[in-house]
């Protein structure tokens, strides 16, 4: 079976990996799986620092992964785009 994309979809494609690519990115990703955190939260989750996971979160965001709310001070991420929290389940299957 032949796939054939047209330019529009190779461009949505392309950014979706470029977003994936991105070690810190996943390891941003596997914090939220099952669960809304705060900023600080996945900070404290991977051990990366505010600055790092607020700049991938700005981008995660832009690129329609995860979406924010506001509650006072705090942000809390989740993660939107239902086919990478299938990569949540098979996380938790998977035996490596």
């Amino acid at each position: 079976m032949e796939i054939v994309f047209n330019s529009g979809e190779l461009e949505v494609l392309a950014s979706r990996f470029k977003i994936l690519a991105e070690p810190t990115r996943l390891l941003i990703l596997a914090a939220l799986c099952n669960q809304e955190r705060s900023v600080q939260e996945i900070c404290n989750h991977t051990g990366l620092l505010q600055g790092n996971v607020s700049k991938h979160l700005r981008l995660m965001k832009d690129a329609g992964v995860v979406a924010c709310r506001r509650e006072g001070v705090w942000r809390y991420y989740r993660v939107i785009d239902t086919e990478l929290l299938a990569l949540c389940s098979y996380r938790q299957h998977a035996t490596i």
